[in-house]
């Protein structure tokens, strides 16, 4: 099917002229000689790109561009500026206003298709992205249904450090965390993660024991994905391997973090980073207060120390009115103010 040109230009001649040395290189034209009937015929026939001339009497090139873009069904439309102005505010007004290119007054055949041919490839480009992603949900979800789904209670193991990894996971609802056991019964959180998240991959991808443990911080639905299912997504599909290749430099980037802040920040800083991570994770993100419920030694392994030190410092941070406690539950009263505390 041939792709359809709207031409909106005031001058005769060259409206004529263009459209014809279109027709023949096998485009559909059509032509509107004033900016409302260029309107009225792109609202009506949809064109697959206009050409728009910037000085027209009724309603100018702007004009044109402004009103298009306010409806849905042309506001996708690539739109090429046909002009003899060539001063760059013009230029720069027309660009800002969403024109994707300019042609300027007389133009020649050979810039007239460069510049068509270029803007349907960029729209084909784009299209292509919005396929892709599409794609990828596709394939993810493919993925996530070869595997079968588990009700796993409150606080219960899901894999032990230095087990072979069977199963990559797919957490479908509740909390995880990931952390070390150390000789003398301490431990270190390493990561959290909610609804929607993946866990268990590193292994799988290194093709080595698990460095750590797994376990629910409260009940959860986990779907649980065999081995070799994985491995086989990962190697055939492109789009999963990016998403798991993401996934593996986001976790180098935020144990390296944790790292840097044992080593350097207060205990009064590492708690109030660990606060604002498990807002992050399981709260809502939509306001600056918000309720967490996390155990007091849960707390303890993401800062790297003793409950008692967790203790002083929640009460430290009730009695500067940062956060209030019910019960299990953490009101963070300001997660701006939490984000300020320098040491």
């Amino acid at each position: 099917m041939n792709k359809k040109v709207l031409i909106i230009e005031d001058n005769d001649d060259i409206r004529e002229s263009t459209a014809e040395v279109l027709d023949l290189a096998g485009y559909e034209t059509l032509t509107a000689k004033h900016g409302k009937l260029g309107v009225d015929m792109a609202l009506k026939h949809i064109p697959d790109i206009i050409l728009c001339d910037i000085m027209m009497p009724e309603l100018d090139g702007y004009g044109v561009l402004y009103l298009l873009n306010k409806n849905q069904s042309t506001a996708n439309i690539p739109f090429i500026f046909i002009t003899a102005k060539t001063e760059r505010a013009d230029m720069r007004k027309g660009m800002e206003m969403g024109a994707d290119d300019y042609l300027t007054k007389p133009f020649d055949d050979i810039e007239l298709f460069k510049a068509i041919e270029s803007r349907f490839k960029k729209k084909q480009q784009a299209t292509g992205f919005n396929s892709l992603a599409i794609n990828t949900e596709a394939v993810m979800d493919e993925l996530r249904k070869k595997g079968k789904t588990r009700l796993i209670g409150n606080k219960q193991i899901i894999y032990v450090e230095g087990d072979e990894p069977t199963h990559l996971y797919y957490l479908l609802k509740g909390q995880v965390k990931t952390y070390k056991r150390f000789k003398d019964g301490r431990e270190l959180s390493s990561s959290l993660y909610h609804d929607g998240d993946f866990f268990g991959y590193e292994s799988l991808c290194n093709g080595e024991m698990y460095a750590d443990n797994a376990a629910t911080l409260f009940e959860s639905d986990i779907i649980q994905i065999p081995k070799t299912d994985f491995m086989e997504y990962l190697l055939n599909h492109q789009a999963v391997s990016k998403i798991f290749i993401g996934l593996l430099s986001g976790n180098v980037r935020d144990k390296g973090k944790q790292m840097l802040e044992l080593a350097y920040s207060s205990v009064r800083k590492r708690v109030a980073e660990a606060l604002l991570q498990v807002a992050a994770k399981f709260g809502d993100g939509k306001e600056d207060s918000c309720t967490i419920r996390i155990s007091r030694d849960d707390l303890a392994a993401l800062v790297g120390t003793a409950s008692e030190t967790i203790s002083r410092m929640l009460a430290d941070f009730k009695d500067e009115k940062l956060i209030d406690k019910t019960g299990n539950a953490i009101n963070i009263l300001s997660v701006e103010k939490l984000k300020n505390i320098k040491h």
